[in-house]
């Protein structure tokens, strides 16, 4: 019984800690990025993180392509001070960029629900 209620306190305890230490990222539709690429006001940075293959056979125009296997070596590319959209296939890699951004000090992150393919 005590195992199972150090077990029980792990998992809740692993869970908050998650939740707490997760990146802020902002959810956004395809249609609310259009809307995004269409303010000329606001600076952003449009980062695509799918391989180089993806993004060559269908390109978004605005957008700078440095895959997620690169990301790490390649924030010098990303302005700190801007806020960063970021896209991918399906959405996964793009959290996945995020939470990379978000350790190394990016606030402002910005994620495409469901990718290019939605």
């Amino acid at each position: 019984m005590e195992t199972l209620l150090i077990l029980v306190a792990v998992v809740v305890a692993f869970t908050i800690y998650k939740k707490l230490t997760a990146p802020k990222v902002t959810m956004i539709t395809k249609n609310q990025l259009n809307d995004l690429m269409l303010d000329k006001k606001s600076k952003r940075s449009y980062i695509d993180v799918r391989t180089a293959d993806e993004f060559n056979q269908k390109k978004i125009k605005g957008f700078k392509n440095i895959p997620l296997q690169s990301l790490s070596k390649r924030t010098n590319e990303i302005d700190k001070t801007l806020p960063v959209v970021l896209l991918c296939a399906s959405g996964s890699r793009s959290m996945q960029a995020a939470r990379i951004l978000s350790k190394l000090g990016y606030s402002d992150l910005i994620n495409v629900r469901g990718g290019i393919g939605h």
